[in-house]
């Protein structure tokens, strides 16, 4: 039961970060009347995404440490790097780059430090469903 939970929140870590990132955010900036405005509102929309990708990858950690020998422990295992990674680009992120970003410092550096560091988790929360995922049987149809 907690493989199949454990591979239900991988997907709404990366479905998350993909939705809000590749999609709502970018549509803030098509649609909203300035891009101050859309920035100040993809800043919260950011926040937000920080805690989920947190609480996501918490809750996969814990997981982890579970220390059984079925075949998902050693998934969970193996995708351990990628969570703890993943963790620590959206604090980093929340806590270092943001700050820069709303004060506009040195704007272009940091909006392009803080898109790397947004790519690199959602490579971390992909990489980690996809080691979750159950090994596909051959022959079957």
């Amino acid at each position: 039961m907690m493989s199949r939970l454990s591979l239900w929140v991988a997907a709404l870590w990366w479905a998350s970060l993909t939705t809000l990132g590749f999609l709502v955010v970018p549509l803030l900036f098509v649609h909203l009347p300035t891009p101050a405005m859309a920035g100040s509102m993809a800043a919260k929309l950011f926040t937000a995404q920080t805690w989920v990708s947190t609480v996501c990858a918490l809750f996969l950690l814990l997981q982890t440490r579970s220390g059984g020998a079925s075949a998902f422990e050693h998934r969970a295992r193996a995708a351990m790097i990628f969570i703890v990674s993943g963790m620590l680009l959206t604090l980093l992120s929340e806590f270092a780059v943001a700050p820069r970003i709303v004060a506009r410092e040195n704007l272009r550096l940091w909006h392009s430090v803080g898109s790397l560091m947004y790519v690199l988790q959602w490579l971390c929360a992909a990489v980690t469903f996809g080691k979750l995922l159950p090994p596909r049987q051959t022959g079957q149809v």
